[in-house]
């Protein structure tokens, strides 16, 4: 920045360098007519310096891959729990795909798991890495079925409108992003509309898509992965030793099958347009801990130990006899932290 700043007041330092001579030498107009042209000098190397003028505007393909990545690294880091294969899975697609001068499609990925894993955090914490108004930037474009396409009926009208959308926005920027939450309540058909924008097209009718990134949550195959999860720990496995490939390809045909997915039977995911179907496993009684222990200091306050426990301990487990996973992950925390602190 001081860089840029020192940029910026060299500029203007040498456009008013005639100006520095007794002012008896100077006529009122002539004097006036140089300032303004000085302030149009200044004016114009600036917004041709893209860094500078990004700086203060935001820009498309806002910051550098590799500040992106490390961004999104320590986010997740710090704020993700329980979650090593969305760790190691989005961390590597995403900063390969943004380091990637020609890639040939955009990046696709679908988040899945149950209700309060993570999944629309991730993807929050994606925007952020990208754009520094995260889901607030004019680059990042969220969709929620039950509210954006909530009638059957309408079907055909919401494809045309969700292509013109996508076309005109990615027009604007190439690194658009865009998040499809609620698949499992989308009606089927209407999400393949997208199909021509995630293909190995060059161009569509003068328009490049390759930078772009889509990004599905859903809880279609949330069971797929609580079976897989399971039958590690019963065979005295830790949740870490679970690997990529040991759900990757049940999950996707799960939510192929599924009647109840927007993704059933796609041709996003029959055409293999999907690049990674990331799986958030079922949060653990220690991983809730450390949800509302997090939560507590986000808040400013001191951790008391014995609330933290008993929030939660109030949480609901299953399977019934094993009470292993939290049924609503960390997402009713915030909740249970109003009423029993003071704030």
């Amino acid at each position: 920045m001081k860089l840029r700043l020192g940029a910026l007041r060299a500029a203007l330092g040498l456009a008013l360098l005639p100006l520095l001579r007794p002012a008896s030498a100077v006529e009122p107009v002539s004097l006036g007519l140089a300032i303004a042209g000085a302030a149009a000098s200044a004016l114009t190397g600036f917004i041709s310096y893209p860094r500078l003028y990004c700086y203060f505007r935001e820009c498309c393909l806002q910051r550098h891959d590799q500040r992106a990545a490390a961004a999104l690294q320590e986010n997740l880091d710090k704020k993700l729990f329980g979650q090593h294969l969305v760790n190691k899975v989005v961390v590597k697609a995403v900063k390969g795909f943004l380091s990637n001068t020609n890639a040939k499609k955009p990046l696709a990925l679908s988040l899945h798991g149950w209700t309060g894993t993570g999944k629309n955090f991730v993807s929050k914490i994606v925007a952020e890495s990208i754009y520094k108004r995260g889901l607030q930037s004019k680059y990042v474009h969220q969709f929620v079925a039950t509210l954006h396409f909530p009638h059957a009926h309408s079907i055909n009208l919401y494809k045309d409108q969700l292509q013109s959308w996508i076309r005109g926005n990615v027009s604007i920027c190439p690194r658009s992003l865009f998040i499809f939450d609620e698949m499992d309540k989308m009606h089927a058909g209407l999400i393949d509309s997208i199909k021509p924008f995630l293909d190995y097209y060059e161009f569509l009718d003068g328009v490049s898509y390759r930078q772009a990134i889509f990004i599905f949550l859903s809880n279609a195959g949330a069971e797929k992965i609580t079976e897989v999860a399971l039958d590690f720990w019963r065979n005295g496995r830790t949740r870490e030793d679970i690997q990529l490939i040991d759900i990757q390809n049940a999950l996707s045909v799960s939510v192929f099958n599924n009647k109840n997915s927007g993704f059933w039977h796609s041709t996003l995911i029959d055409r293999n347009l999907i690049d990674y179907f990331v799986p958030f496993l079922p949060l653990e009684y220690k991983h809730v801990k450390m949800c509302v222990r997090v939560e507590i200091e986000s808040r400013g306050y001191t951790v008391d130990e014995d609330i933290l426990t008993r929030i939660a301990d109030e949480m609901t487990y299953f399977p019934r006899e094993e009470r292993i996973y939290s049924d609503k992950g960390c997402k009713t925390v915030d909740a249970k932290l109003d009423y029993y602190y003071d704030f």
